[in-house]
Formats: structure tokens, sequence, C-alpha cells
């Protein structure tokens, strides 16, 4: 697997998909984990917690130094487990030699975590932690991915793409403009008893009635890699610009 550098972006070729895919669009509603993991070093880092996606890029470009180096190297993955669920804020845990709660970090104190003793030079001046800021959020991980084949009816072209389950078609053609830069003048169908019949494009795939079979085919003992739902995209006139 691909490794951060403090500096450079280690990238798996579908990572380097991811950020090409995420760079080039407007801020998303929801990410996939392989949409978070292309964010992995000091120079361009996310993290996600509680579903939340932090970018956490220019904080950590204006604090480098010790404080740092943890988030650095978590860049790119989910660290809910740092934090507590209920109450949004570190862990604690009861320091046995002083009896008082301490935050718990076995990764060592990050950015805005205080120190365990007090001292004069621990900064209070940020003003709201970053993980309670809310401009620094910018989107969520999804619950689910799942996912698509699209079928290019004019090229026979076929793509497999990984979507979140909560994302509207549209936002998948977002995805899908990766992959085609006229996706935008393009009909989106699915066969549905024996025709094609347009997709409603404001609605999930689950609301056009394209379910998630994944958990079934489980049941069943059935590699649901050998089936995707299929898409199909009919070209139109209008051709976007590019």
């Amino acid at each position: 697997a691909a490794r951060a550098t403090a500096e450079g972006c280690a990238e798996s070729t579908r990572h380097q998909a991811a950020r090409r895919s995420v760079g080039t669009m407007a801020k998303r509603r929801f990410y996939t984990p392989e949409d978070l993991a292309a964010h992995n070093c000091a120079k361009d880092i996310w993290v996600s917690i509680n579903y939340k996606v932090f970018d956490l890029t220019e904080l950590i470009q204006a604090n480098r130094g010790p404080l740092a180096q943890p988030l650095i190297e978590v860049a790119g993955q989910d660290i809910s487990h740092w934090f507590d669920s209920k109450t949004g804020g570190v862990k604690t845990f009861m320091d046995p030699s002083r009896g008082v709660r301490v935050p718990y970090t076995p990764h060592g104190r990050f950015l805005h975590v205080p120190p365990p003793e007090p001292t004069a030079a621990w900064n209070t001046d940020f003003g709201t932690a970053w993980w309670l800021d809310e401009d620094l959020i910018i989107g969520r991980l999804t619950e689910k991915t799942r996912k698509v084949q699209i079928v290019n009816v004019l090229t026979h072209q076929t793509d497999l793409l990984t979507v979140c389950s909560e994302e509207t078609l549209e936002e998948i053609r977002d995805r899908y403009m990766e992959y085609n830069k006229h996706a935008q003048s393009y009909t989106w169908k699915k066969l549905e008893e024996d025709a094609f019949v347009p997709m409603d494009m404001e609605k999930t795939l689950d609301e056009n009635g394209v379910p998630d079979e994944s958990e079934e085919f489980d049941k069943l003992g059935i590699d649901f890699d050998y089936y995707y739902p299929v898409i199909h995209v009919y070209f139109n006139d209008d051709l976007t610009n590019s």
C-alpha cells in the first residue's frame, strides 16, 4: 500500500484517480473512503471523524511542528476512535497518579489538545478546536459505497464506478466526468421490462429502482463482483463545451 511522507503524497493508481476526480469538481456532499485516502500528506490532508470529513491542509501548513505530526501520520484516514462520539471531544482517561482526567492521545498530543500539565507555553488563542470547527468540514463520509457500471451506448465504453449510496445521479454524473467530460450531454437510462427508460437525475440509484443487492448476494454466497447494476448513457445533440 502507498504510504505518505511528511511532504509528498504517496498514491496508488486508484488514489491518483480519486484525487483528480475530487480536485477538479465542486465540493461534494459525500465522499468515499478512496476519496479520503487520496489526501494523505502534509500538503493535502483530510481526515474523517464520525462521518464528517475535515480538510486540515491550511491548518497544518500554518502550524507545522511536533503537534502537527500525529495528524500528518493519519492523513487520509478515519480517526473517529480518537474522539468521544457523545461529547465530540477528544477521549480522556483517568490519570491514576494525579486522580484527574486527561486527554487520551496514544499517538501523541496533537493540535489544540491541552498539555497534561499547566504551562505558560500553552497557546490558547486558536479559538475553536479544529475538530469542532464547522468551517473545516467539507462533507460527509459515506455510510456505504456501491459500484455501478456505466455503458456509453455511443462509444461502447464501459466504466465501473465506486459511488456513495447517498448520492443522486447528478452527483454520480460528476464522478463520471473523469471518464467522459461531456457526461452532461447524455441521457441516463436503465433497463426496465425489456425497455430502456430515462432515470431521474435528482434521485439516488435506490430511489430510481436500482437497489443495492450486495447484502442479498452475500447471503446467497454469490460473489457480487460478477454482477453490478448497469446504467446506459445515450448521447444527446447538445454537446457541452469542453
